[in-house]
């Protein structure tokens, strides 16, 4: 899909209701699409994210988007952008790297390549004053949530796990701006091409978002889901013989 019908979709989205996100792909055709939408007074949720490349052009494309809409006179001071980067999604990224190249690492570190995406990325979201807000998604284990505590972002934690973190006996004390260990991100970042891709604001041009391996592994799995989905409304609409 073309960007120019992105944007005529999330428009008609967006008026479904006053308090809609519409959901962007963040591919090539998606950025443009951020930046026209937000112009028209969509409030995004950019998706399909897994890199900070990804979310620091999700985030520039927005503050276009929102300054080019208050030249025109609209007030957007409700808007409430919100760009998610798909952190359990990256480390499943970084860990089908290793198994696919051999690559011998500490298994513990490839827990924290998502994690030092994402508080890499907050922490140049609160310097640079972006108004989009960081999404994390795609939960994995328990640090995905505590790691986070004390962060202005948004988790969308899926009801069993927020059971299982209700109940867990983890320290709820503030964590977003600990460092991920230097040291892990030191053997991620020597070893795996595909974390330097993610971790380094340069890493990724836009034209690379749409080959990014985590981008490519999820669309193949939205559209694997999406074809369960019409094959359950075949057998509900035609039964089998």
């Amino acid at each position: 899909m073309g960007s120019e019908r992105l944007v005529e979709q999330a428009v008609r989205f967006a008026g479904l209701a006053p308090n809609i996100q519409v959901k962007i792909p963040v591919t090539a055709a998606g950025m443009a699409a951020i930046e026209e939408a937000t112009r028209r007074g969509v409030v995004i949720n950019a998706t399909v994210s897994f890199t900070l490349p990804q979310a620091v052009a999700v985030a520039k494309a927005v503050e276009r988007g929102l300054t080019r809409r208050a030249a025109e006179g609209h007030d957007v001071s409700g808007m409430t952008p919100a760009c998610t980067i798909m952190i359990g999604r990256t480390d499943d990224w970084i860990k089908a790297v290793a198994r696919r190249d051999g690559i011998v690492v500490d298994p513990g570190h490839l827990e924290w390549a998502g994690l030092a995406v994402i508080k890499k990325a907050y922490a140049i979201f609160n310097a640079r004053g972006y108004r989009t807000r960081l999404l994390s998604a795609a939960y994995r284990n328990h640090m995905h949530w505590s790691e986070l505590i004390g962060g202005d972002l948004i988790l969308t934690i899926p009801y069993d796990w927020q059971v299982l973190f209700g109940g867990c006996d983890i320290a709820v004390k503030p964590r977003i701006d600990d460092r991920v260990d230097p040291a892990i991100v030191d053997e991620l970042h020597r070893k795996f091409p595909d974390f330097r891709a993610a971790y380094d604001e340069d890493g990724l041009t836009v034209a690379d978002f749409d080959g990014y391996g985590a981008t490519r592994r999820t669309l193949r799995a939205f559209i694997k889901a999406y074809r369960d989905l019409t094959a359950i409304v075949r057998d509900a609409m035609i039964p089998p013989a």
